[in-house]
Order: structure tokens, then C-alpha cells, then sequence
């Protein structure tokens, strides 16, 4: 419990310090478009090419649809077991700059998800690696100084996505 503790104290501090950064209202903006990208069109989208272009029964497609599904029970699973308030019930004052569709914050389904895809297509396209990385990490990011996740928040979704793709990825292939 003590190291529970420990985690959501360094949880707070990081928090704070971003939210009341100088930079924070220039990064919300940004944050905004960052956030949205992650909400799941772009990601059916991208199926949606994939089957067209590659075939519904391709290995690419069969293992982004395993890895969600996969991801998305342990996603809500972990989300409902830990039920970790997010940082406008947990702060004092604080509100968030958007309203987040769910109760709960640990972990962030939308970096769980923006990570499991950049593994995905890192993995059938490797020149892509470096962006979808860097646009994973900023859509983790955006969560934070949108205000509705703590850092371990990102960092557990970040973890959960690229084990999903990978188990995913040995499934299938």
C-alpha cells in the first residue's frame, strides 16, 4: 500500500507541474487534435485500408483485429478492477480541459490503443516506426495536459498496447 502511495504522490507532483507549466495553455490546443486522433476512427480507417488493399484474411488485418480485441477486454477489465479516479475527482480545483467518456483513468485506453497500433504497423512497415512512435507517445501526452490522466496512467497503456501487439503478432504469424 505504501508503494501505491508513493506512485500516486510522484503521480500528483509530475501532474501538477505540467498543468501549471507556462507552456500549458500553447500544448492544449495542439493536445486537443493530438487526443482525437487516438479515439478509434483513425484506427478503423486504417483496417479498413489494410482489408481493402491486402485482403480481409491478410496476417496485418487478422492481428490488428485479434490484438483490439485482446486489448480492449484487458483494457476494460483493468480499468474496472482498479478504478483509479482520474485527476478531476482526485485534485482539489482541478478541472479537466475536456470531459472524458468513462470514470475511471488507469490505464489510458487511448495510448493502450495508440501504441498497440504503432507496434502493429511498425512491425508490417518499419520505415514508419520512428513517427508512430513519436505520435503514440504524443497522444499519451496529450491525455495528461488535456487533464484527464496521471503519467502512470500513459505509461501502464503504453506497456499494456505493445505487449497486446506483440502477443497479437506470435498468434497470428
Amino acid at each position: 500500500m505504501k508503494l501505491l502511495y508513493s506512485i500516486h504522490k510522484y503521480d500528483v507532483f509530475m501532474f501538477t507541474w505540467l498543468i501549471n507549466t507556462r507552456v500549458h495553455a500553447t500544448l492544449t490546443k495542439t493536445s486537443r487534435y493530438l487526443s482525437k486522433s487516438g479515439d478509434g476512427q483513425l484506427y478503423v480507417l486504417i483496417a479498413g485500408i489494410l482489408s481493402w488493399r491486402e485482403g480481409f484474411e491478410s496476417a496485418i488485418v487478422q492481428t490488428i483485429l485479434l490484438a483490439f480485441l485482446i486489448e480492449r477486454s484487458v483494457y476494460f477489465a483493468l480499468k474496472n478492477c482498479c478504478k483509479r479516479n482520474r485527476p478531476e475527482a482526485a485534485l482539489i480545483n482541478f478541472h479537466s480541459i475536456i470531459k472524458p467518456s468513462d470514470k475511471f483513468s488507469f490505464p489510458s485506453g487511448h495510448t493502450s490503443a495508440a501504441f498497440m497500433m504503432a507496434t502493429l504497423l511498425s512491425y508490417n512497415f518499419p520505415v514508419l516506426m520512428v513517427p508512430l512512435y513519436c505520435w503514440a507517445g504524443l497522444v499519451g501526452f496529450s491525455r495528461i495536459v488535456l487533464g484527464v490522466h496521471f503519467p502512470t496512467d500513459i505509461l501502464v497503456g503504453a506497456v499494456l498496447g505493445i505487449n497486446m501487439a506483440i502477443f497479437s503478432l506470435e498468434q497470428i504469424l
